[in-house]
């Protein structure tokens, strides 16, 4: 990969995970791997799981640097006590590892094609190979060896077969690490030859911590809605921070308070910010912020429960809309398949424009049904 390439596992605008020393929240998780530690039980590959966004990559960089930056417990009457943290301190090993570096870890992400100018969209069974090789080679100098997978998600079949042929037979002190957003779609085999280290969404306030911490920027006012959009996950936090997802959001209720007579200007106005070129992000976010949208009118209308709001009018918009389990399963069934089909249409090159108006055409055509019984 060429030095001005950009990295399928950085977010646009964020530090890479490896430049994130500090992980809150994640407490259970990195407990649960120190107790392992300490009790000579390390595992030979960890799969970090959890919503995207939640700090899977970062805590994968903090066991990597905590496994090559610790020497050896040698168990005599002088050793140290068991570590009771991940952190280590600073050191050659550490800026070896932030500039990808050291000698001991290898990181196995998406390729970027150089002949194409762009990230390939898989990670391809000779980059599992080179991983292999690179551990066969690496051997001779000893010592603990650290891999990172960012994401398994992105192998495909032959990489994935591969991998898991490594996990079977593993090399000598070499711990994998692995990342996945979705483990249910992993081969059953990879997962069962791993321990999982489950990460969890983060709480509003810890949420605005980190967000400040990966050097975002949201009011203190915000905080609340943020961390309902987001569902915990500093990740999506910072998308919408950088792309205006509250004030979209708000436009977005603002919209969908005029159904079932849909304001076509309104509708207008809010697929126009989607399909600017160049505007790649700001379209999926709109999606997303549908689908969530959505869901949370079908939660709230199978559950009778009401969400906090997110922006201002959206618990009267809900209860409007779904005032019974019958309306939210109907709302559940449109978000099953709208927002992939939008989504199916843009990654065939239909005009962005078109296909979000077609969403928002839909759900006021479902609202005007459900008017009518």
């Amino acid at each position: 990969m060429s030095d001005d390439a950009p990295e399928p596992d950085r977010m646009a605008g964020a530090p890479h995970p490896r430049n994130t020393l500090n992980l809150l929240g994640q407490s259970a998780a990195e407990n649960t791997f120190l107790t392992a530690y300490n009790t000579g039980r390390l595992h030979h590959a960890w799969l970090m799981t959890g919503p995207r966004g939640v700090g899977k990559a970062t805590l994968a960089w903090r066991i990597a640097r905590f496994l090559l930056a610790t020497p050896d417990p040698d168990g005599g009457m002088f050793a140290p006590p068991p570590p009771t943290t991940l952190d280590v301190p600073d050191s050659a090993i550490l800026h070896r590892i932030t500039a990808l570096s050291e000698s001991r870890l290898f990181l196995l992400r998406r390729p970027y094609d150089d002949k194409a100018a762009r990230l390939k969209a898989d990670i391809t069974v000779d980059e599992v190979r080179k991983m292999k090789s690179y551990f066969t080679m690496s051997a001779a100098d000893g010592g603990q060896r650290v891999a990172i997978i960012d994401a398994v998600d992105d192998m495909n079949v032959a990489a994935a077969n591969a991998l898991l042929k490594l996990l079977e037979e593993p090399p000598a002190r070499v711990t994998l690490l692995l990342i996945s957003h979705q483990p249910a779609r992993l081969l059953p085999t990879i997962r069962s030859r791993c321990r999982e280290l489950r990460l969890m969404p983060l709480p509003a306030a810890l949420l605005s911590d980190a967000l400040t911490a990966a050097g975002g920027d949201v009011a203190p006012a915000d905080n609340a809605a943020l961390a309902e959009l987001a569902g915990g996950s500093v990740g999506e936090a910072f998308e919408m921070t950088n792309l205006d997802g509250l004030k979209l959001y708000a436009a977005l209720i603002r919209l969908m308070s005029t159904l079932p007579r849909l304001d076509r200007s309104m509708a207008l106005a809010l697929a126009d910010i989607g399909a600017k070129r160049g505007a790649e992000a700001q379209f999926d976010l709109i999606v997303t912020l549908i689908d969530l949208f959505l869901a949370r009118t079908a939660r709230a209308g199978t559950l009778h429960q009401l969400p906090p709001e997110a922006a201002r009018g959206e618990a009267a918009l809900i209860e409007r809309l779904a005032p019974t389990p019958h309306a939210g399963r109907v709302w559940a069934d449109l978000a099953q398949v709208l927002g992939n089909r939008a989504r199916r249409g843009r990654a065939v090159n239909l005009d962005p424009a078109a296909l979000l108006m077609d969403m928002v055409l839909k759900i006021d055509e479902t609202a005007g049904t459900l008017a009518q019984k």
